[in-house]
């Protein structure tokens, strides 16, 4: 039964993406953000949105927890569409605004690896694909998807237009995230869903299984952490910030530096979030 749910899930998004190739890139934009403003809440659980919410935004009203839905779901749409076109992006920097590129300078003239770390904001995907169109050589921890006709498409689309190192996640994932830093590769890793094997760590004040992995290989090579933010405009614009580097407290156990190091991301995870609610993808179950 699983099969057949995946082949007709997988045959209804290729006609969309034929569909989209046919239209262009603007107007299925602007088209595909209405329709996932429709179906979105038919296919991703409302209540685990809505409780996800409510925990973050106890304090906003029912009209401004409505328009954070409805600017995610028309982030999911638009990114959806954009998948299509990653090669145009490849190609042009006209739709990206770089903040922290000194940042970025510093890195590359150290010639040595650091962790990047961001969430699932805007087109996350951009995040990547501009690290590499800096010169930055990288490696990507991704999670494959679940439906196995779609899968072998993402994965070509992004090694070729995003990162060529893509790094599977998981035991096996770990192990080669610690060949490509032996071999001066930096790594890129979203930090903001729910990992069975992660810590319970603070999370908006609430207990949340939090990956501790960037703070185990910034600890065992002795690295900075990096992390990056992404925004969309009102445009489709995006906006790119490299931020600071966060270094290791060496005066701590190298426990103590775990569990600190990864409460410190979190916390940079939170303002990020703080910072556009619409712009993080509200549909992971973060805190069960």
């Amino acid at each position: 039964m699983k099969i057949i749910k995946y082949f007709i899930q997988a045959f209804i998004i290729y006609t969309f993406f034929i569909l989209i190739k046919i239209l262009g890139l603007n107007i299925s934009r602007k088209l595909f953000a209405k329709i996932f403003q429709i179906i979105g809440p038919l296919i991703k659980s409302e209540k685990t949105i809505n409780e996800n919410l409510e925990k973050f935004l106890s304090s906003y009203n029912e009209e401004q927890k409505k328009n954070i839905k409805k600017t995610m779901w028309s982030n999911y749409g638009k990114t959806f569409v954009e998948y299509l076109f990653l090669n145009k992006f490849r190609k042009d920097n006209s739709h990206i605004n770089f903040k922290g590129k000194e940042v970025l300078k510093s890195i590359i003239n150290k010639n040595k690896p650091v962790i990047f770390v961001s969430g699932h904001f805007a087109n996350f995907e951009l995040m990547s694909m501009e690290l590499t169109r800096e010169t930055i050589n990288l490696a990507t921890i991704y999670r494959p998807l679940n439906n196995l006709f779609l899968n072998p498409f993402m994965e070509y689309v992004r090694r070729t237009y995003v990162c060529r190192n893509q790094i599977k996640k998981g035991i096996a994932g770990v192990k080669d995230s610690i060949n490509y830093l032996k071999k001066n590769y930096s790594i890129a890793l979203m930090i903001d869903q729910r990992v069975s094997e992660g810590k319970r760590l603070p999370f908006f004040d609430q207990m949340a299984l939090t990956t501790t992995l960037p703070a185990q290989l910034a600890i065992k090579f002795n690295l900075e952490i990096v992390p990056i933010y992404i925004k969309r405009n009102l445009d489709d614009s995006f906006e790119m910030e490299i931020l600071k580097p966060i270094a290791l407290d060496r005066n701590e156990d190298l426990i103590t530096q775990k569990i600190n190091t990864t409460i410190k991301l979190n916390k940079i995870l939170e303002e990020m979030i703080s910072r556009d609610p619409g712009q993080w993808i509200w549909t992971h179950n973060r805190w069960k």
